[in-house]
């Protein structure tokens, strides 16, 4: 007998990827809570570490090695993973809202969103500097910084330990790329005034050593373009200014209702707020029972005790109390690979400094390169002959990587009886049917998905827009819309909830798109899966696969790469970052692409399951013509190249690969094979009009656009590479 997964029943929500909510993320893949939906909101797919920020400042460390990469520990612990950042919790509701998502609901929720460096009284600071915090968005600002040329001129303001760390690595880095450099660095009291003495001395004696121009004592008026003026009247030059003069929290914190210290959410010994389902940690958390400086070492010895405490309130048990030392070891970077140590007074430095601190660093990040991985159990014995052979050797991806092989489809669909009906023209093989209603005439299509992301909102997207873009291609507008909704095993309020964000996420793209939701249907099962029957209206004639001529440019208006890797993302191969982009290209909606290529187009379709090539041989068979690519001038998503050449592959490639024996196997043609998921369009247009549709592409919104190929007379369904 069949079991189904346990019901869901408890949402727990963790806002921000911050140091304690990785480690948490870690120990719920080894012990999760049966029961529990787990979802992590981070404004990005990855989370810089702060301890390795000034190694990375100075070029020790790489961009990669600095961050932790949260697609990878979201999908490790099971968890949903919402790009975007929260703007405010309710707890009155037991909502939170989020800029980029409909608002999630919650039974028990963690923040651990850090602090930031902004300075939004400083006037000019805003638009002329960058904050050290949050460390994502500055790092990304200063690495595009230091690779310029020429003299640089550099100035931190806040002179306290951060700031220090930050000046001696940024004058390291600039001294390895041979531009000549002043650093100044800016305080308004005394700078390392929180460090004991000899360590203030030493740690003054190595910035004295980098020829970092030190100001103590002095106020800041205001910044501009390159400049920061202070009250005496004199003023400094710098192209780089950021900020890393103390902490502040977030705004909205103090908005929630949530009792607040300068902003910052206030918890008790057991890391709850004043509201015990919502608990609070790291930097962004005041500790009213012990407090203490911001510091990471504290973020991350909370993190047994919140994994803990958080799992106790969704289930009904005791909690743990969380008790902070008094003091901890302090290891700054010197710039250079040395660094000065403090602990209890005593001061030491040097290179051996430098190295224990590095493998601290690293053996915290490890943690999150060696994820635990769920066995597969063994297939059961004995067995029914070809259950191996028909599971094949990688599991089954979601989107149009679960598709149907065409040749299992082709067979299938030619058992059908032809069309009964006069008022349906019949076009075999083409995106959707024509039908002619009262003197309109209408288009009708369906699609759905099997979840390939755990967020029921992004599907939602995705599936509206993969649904729209048959309509897309045949050239008609979009008019009405019917959902077919399938939620995993949920209790009741959490299937509200699912339902909730899939409908309205579904609606703002159909809306958008000139349809309307008039109905649908929903039941229980094993996974998401998400379909959509949409009709549009045509106000032309129909643009269909056969009609294209000979000369023919072929245009694609969408980079390709989706299948590979979602494919990659499910065995733990793709990079969070590369993922993130392959499902923003996703939710790229098509209209505007549509309406540039309609009046032009002698055969369109939309870039579904049969990959690049299917859909182009299927524009051959209907047009009678051969088609030519060209693998250099195709656009791919960021990452998709390299997962080709390293093997990666959707479990639909095979099916799509065969019958193209004539094409040589590369890391570029592989990837004309893959199934994408809501993908661009792919019009035959008239070669002398092909560029000028490209650049009224890119000046409306879809800036991958390309010239891809062209069709031409010879063997009919042959497609070519150049």
């Amino acid at each position: 007998m069949h079991q189904p997964p346990l019901p869901l029943t408890q949402d727990l929500v963790l806002i921000g990827g911050g140091h304690t909510h990785a480690l948490v993320l870690r120990k719920w893949a080894m012990k999760p809570l049966p029961g529990a939906r787990l979802t992590l909101i981070n404004p990005g797919p990855t989370a810089p570490y702060s301890g390795m920020l000034p190694g990375f400042v100075a070029g020790h460390y790489t961009r990669d090695q600095l961050d932790i990469d949260l697609v990878r520990l979201a999908q490790a612990a099971n968890a949903r993973l919402i790009l975007g950042s929260v703007t405010g919790i309710d707890p009155d509701s037991g909502t939170i809202q989020i800029d980029t998502h409909p608002p999630v609901g919650f039974d028990v929720v963690a923040v651990d969103v850090g602090i930031t460096s902004d300075m939004p009284t400083l006037p000019g600071f805003t638009d002329h500097a960058v904050p050290a915090k949050p460390l994502g968005p500055f790092a990304a600002k200063w690495d595009s910084f230091r690779k310029g040329t020429g003299p640089a001129t550099v100035a931190i303001i806040g002179g306290g330990v951060a700031g220090a760390e930050l000046a001696m690595a940024m004058a390291h880095a600039l001294k390895l790329r041979k531009r000549p450099a002043t650093i100044h660095l800016i305080d308004n009291a005394t700078a390392l005034s929180a460090l004991p003495a000899k360590s203030a001395t030493q740690l003054r004696a190595a910035i004295k050593a980098l020829n970092i121009v030190l100001h103590e004592n002095v106020q800041i008026t205001h910044l501009g373009k390159h400049t920061i003026s202070l009250d005496d009247g004199s003023s400094i030059t710098a192209q780089f200014i950021t900020g890393a003069a103390g902490a502040r929290p977030y705004p909205w914190m103090a908005q929630t209702g949530l009792t607040t210290h300068d902003g910052f959410l206030t918890v008790n010994d057991r890391l709850q707020t004043s509201d015990p389902r919502i608990f609070a940690v790291g930097d962004c958390a005041h500790m009213a029972h012990a407090p203490r400086p911001k510091a990471g070492v504290y973020a991350v010895r909370q993190a047994p005790v919140l994994f803990h405490n958080l799992a106790s309130s969704l289930s009904g048990g005791p909690l743990k109390t969380y008790v902070p030392q008094k003091d901890y070891l302090k290891l700054i970077s010197l710039g250079k690979k040395s660094a000065l140590g403090d602990r209890f007074g005593v001061t030491f430095t040097g290179p051996w400094v430098w190295d224990w601190k590095d493998r601290i660093d690293r053996k915290f990040m490890n943690q999150f390169d060696q994820l635990p991985k769920m066995p597969t159990p063994p297939l059961p014995y004995p067995r029914a002959k070809g259950v191996q052979q028909a599971m094949g050797p990688k599991p089954l991806c979601g989107g149009c990587g679960a598709k149907l092989g065409r040749d299992a489809l082709s067979k299938s669909l030619a058992t059908l009886k032809p069309t009964q009906r006069a008022d349906i023209t019949p076009l075999p093989g083409d995106d959707a049917a024509l039908l002619n209603t009262g003197g309109a005439r209408q288009v009708f299509t369906t699609d759905h998905l099997r979840s390939f992301w755990p967020d029921p909102a992004v599907m939602a997207r995705i599936a509206a827009h993969h649904a729209l873009g048959d309509i897309w291609a045949m050239g008609a507008n979009p008019q009405a819309a019917t959902l077919s909704i399938t939620l995993p095993r949920l209790s009741e309020t959490l299937a509200e909830r699912t339902l909730t964000e899939v409908l309205t996420s579904a609606q703002t793209i159909l809306q958008d798109a000139g349809a309307d939701i008039v109905g649908g249907h929903s039941t229980f099962g094993d996974d998401l899966s998400i379909g959509l029957a949409v009709t549009g209206l045509l106000d032309r004639e129909a643009i269909t696969l056969g009609g294209a001529q000979d000369g023919a440019a072929l245009i694609l208006t969408k980079p390709i790469g989706t299948g590979v890797i979602m494919a990659a993302l499910m065995s733990g191969k793709a990079r969070g970052a590369d993922v993130a982009g392959a499902l923003d290209a996703m939710q790229q909606g098509q209209k505007t692409a549509a309406q540039i290529l309609r009046d032009v187009a002698q055969a369109m379709t939309d870039l579904t399951g049969f990959g690049l090539a299917g859909h182009t041989q299927n524009i051959c068979i209907a047009s009678g013509l051969a088609a030519t690519l060209t693998p250099d001038t195709i656009p791919l998503l960021s990452g998709a190249l390299d997962l080709s050449e390293r093997g990666e592959h959707s479990s639909l490639y095979a099916n799509n690969r065969a019958g193209f024996s004539n094409i040589p196997d590369t890391r570029h043609t592989r990837l004309l094979f893959d199934p994408q998921t809501g993908g661009g369009l792919l019009a035959a247009v008239p070669a002398d009009q092909a560029k000028t549709l490209i650049e009224k592409l890119h000046q409306n919104g879809h800036p991958d656009s390309a010239i891809i190929g062209h069709l031409h007379k010879g063997p009919t369904a042959q497609v070519s590479i150049a």
